[in-house]
């Protein structure tokens, strides 16, 4: 395998023990200053000191896993929970890399609880999927009434850059999010690097990268839809779509960096609608 400076190398599946590994945090609003009050962890996942570029309501958390990268038969369990009130933002310091399954498969479970008046942003950096990976996402979200969320996701299939494909393995997501008992979102599927869904027109039509941002909270106004859709004018493979209190935007193409600074001006023009407060950009992002 074709390898860049400063990439790590593979681990080896005769060295490599199973990282089984657990994060998680607690917020809560203490008088208009949200705090992380809760952190426990088991494995290699971390998260550094809560930051507050934006003042007190709102706590940034990087959510750190050491080993920089995900094999098969790691598993990793993040758990979220936003007491009322709270204001929670969280991110990764870089790209997550699923490489190389060795007979195993990989899976992350996110589990995201918001209480009343709280409100949770999950904006990880992009996901590599390396060669042969076999991996299983789940992201579950769990809102109160009037809580908010907003989350995206960014995956790659392959390397491109390297010249390193997603020739063999896959990839399974699933993603619900509930408001108040009611279930608003589920979404669920598999590719298979060598299926039809990766080159046919109802998946991914041959491109390398996909990416998905939903907001949960106010219905937008018309203006707001359409700035969003106007994003990426004339492109043809970017859409925004209002479903009374969900907001979803996608992204289908062959660039990551496209498909951040489109999820990321998508997200600028939603949080002061769904979180109150303008988007401050998390500097880990430009490092």
């Amino acid at each position: 395998m074709k390898r860049i400076a400063n990439e790590p190398a593979l681990p080896s599946p005769a060295v490599h023990a199973r990282w089984q590994a657990r994060l998680a945090l607690g917020f809560a609003d203490d008088r208009g200053v949200t705090r992380l009050v809760d952190r426990s962890h088991s494995g290699p996942l971390r998260v550094q000191k809560p930051l507050y570029p934006e003042g007190g309501e709102v706590c940034h958390a990087i959510v750190v896993h050491p080993p920089g990268g995900v094999v098969g038969g790691d598993e990793l369990a993040i758990e979220v929970r936003a007491d009322a009130g709270a204001h929670a933002l969280l991110t990764t310091p870089g790209a997550a890399k699923w490489y190389k399954a060795n007979g195993r498969i990989a899976r992350q479970q996110v589990t995201i609880a918001a209480a009343e008046r709280a409100g949770v942003e999950w904006l990880p950096q992009e996901a590599i999927f390396f060669d042969a990976a076999q991996v299983e996402l789940e992201h579950e979200v769990e809102l109160a009434p009037d809580a908010t969320y907003i989350g995206w996701d960014i995956l790659c299939f392959g390397r491109t850059a390297a010249g390193e494909k997603f020739a063999s393995g896959s990839v399974a997501q699933r993603t619900s999010i509930r408001r108040g008992g009611k279930l608003l979102w589920f979404e669920q599927g598999a590719l298979a690097a060598d299926g039809s869904a990766m080159q046919g027109p109802l998946g991914l039509a041959g491109k390398t990268v996909c990416a998905t941002l939903i907001g949960v909270g106010p219905v937008l106004p018309a203006a707001v839809l359409a700035a969003i859709r106007a994003l990426d004018a004339g492109n043809g493979m970017f859409g925004a779509t209002q479903m009374k209190s969900v907001l979803v935007a996608r992204y289908l193409g062959d660039s990551s960096e496209h498909a951040r600074q489109l999820m990321t001006q998508a997200w600028r023009l939603v949080r002061p609608l769904l979180g109150g407060r303008e988007a401050v950009v998390p500097r880990i992002w430009n490092t």
